[in-house]
């Protein structure tokens, strides 16, 4: 995605030299906090950036991350107005962000009226990686760069819940054929022409199979590999347990517009019951011994990052 001239006057091997971004904690401009009562959820930010950074440390002196940059920024949405970039996780809030993204680059004036497919398919928000190498450098060494995870069980549950449970036009015929295909046997015809009704036992399986019939998805991706938090150095880690307080800590960091809230409501299926720990431990349940600690392992890196106790 590098523009024309760029792709003739750098040599194609030039764009895929090792590319390495050592942490380094720099101060959050508290500029435009106004009031008290963000001193603990402050607090554990600070928390949650030095253990990064640690962790980070420790890691990469045992292991150098050889990755091309533009496909290390390709998570990465910009907002250009509040000089902001967001590394996009999936069931972690991503769709209200998104929507908070349009309000404050002025594309939206609310957003509660943004629908699911606008915020989606819209194609309104700039990624990072549409810009050229300069663009790039200068956004990520200029502006506040944040992140937003979640319990990676509770993450993934809720991604299996979200894509297989439901009716979905690109799920069900892509992911859940092939994975009826390969794990189910005996399959009855309707189910192997639709793709629907995939078991979470099955779903684990394709999960963990070095030969997976499909490939793997942003829903479901380790954080590591979406958004290599130990090579881009993010200024704000959210979490999706607190997300209101920190989400409305870091628009007032930002210098959001004062009425500017981070939404509440659940974007789709929302007379669903949340994918909550007691939920996460009824699916768990149809896992083998081996099955749950191979998953585990599977997020190893992202429970280790952003300190999450492993099930």
């Amino acid at each position: 995605q590098l523009p024309e001239q760029q792709k003739t006057s750098e040599s194609p091997l030039s764009w895929f030299r090792g590319v390495y971004l050592p942490p380094a904690l720099h101060p959050l401009n508290k500029t435009f906090v106004k009031g008290g009562e963000w001193q603990d959820t402050d607090s554990t930010q600070e928390k949650r950036r030095a253990f990064l950074q640690d962790f980070c440390r420790k890691y990469n002196s045992r292991k150098k991350l050889q990755t091309h940059l533009v496909h290390l920024v390709s998570r990465i949405y910009v907002e250009d107005r509040h000089k902001v970039l967001y590394c996009e996780v999936p069931k972690a809030g991503c769709s209200n962000w998104k929507r908070v993204l349009m309000v404050l680059s002025g594309l939206a004036a609310s957003a509660n009226n943004i629908s699911h497919d606008d915020v989606h398919y819209g194609k309104h928000l700039r990624k990072l990686d549409s810009y050229d190498l300069k663009g790039i450098y200068t956004r990520l060494n200029m502006y506040t760069k944040f992140i937003f995870v979640r319990d990676p069980m509770e993450r993934l549950v809720s991604a299996f819940r979200d894509k297989f449970e439901h009716p979905n036009s690109y799920y069900h015929p892509v992911f859940g054929k092939a994975i009826i295909k390969k794990y189910r046997h005996n399959a009855d015809e309707e189910a192997l022409k639709t793709g629907s009704g995939v078991k979470f036992k099955e779903f684990i399986q394709y999960l963990l199979d070095s030969h997976r019939p499909v490939g793997m998805d942003i829903h479901w991706e380790q954080v590591s590999k979406l958004c290599y938090p130990c090579l881009i150095n993010y200024d704000f880690i959210g979490k999706f347990e607190t997300l209101e307080e920190d989400a409305n800590y870091f628009l007032q960091l930002v210098g959001a517009p004062a009425n500017l809230k981070f939404p509440k409501f659940k974007d789709r299926h929302s007379s669903d019951e949340r994918t909550s720990t007691e939920v996460v431990r009824q699916y768990l349940k149809e896992l083998s011994k081996e099955e749950r600690q191979l998953t585990y392992d599977f997020y190893y890196l992202d429970y280790l990052m952003f300190n999450y106790t492993s099930p």
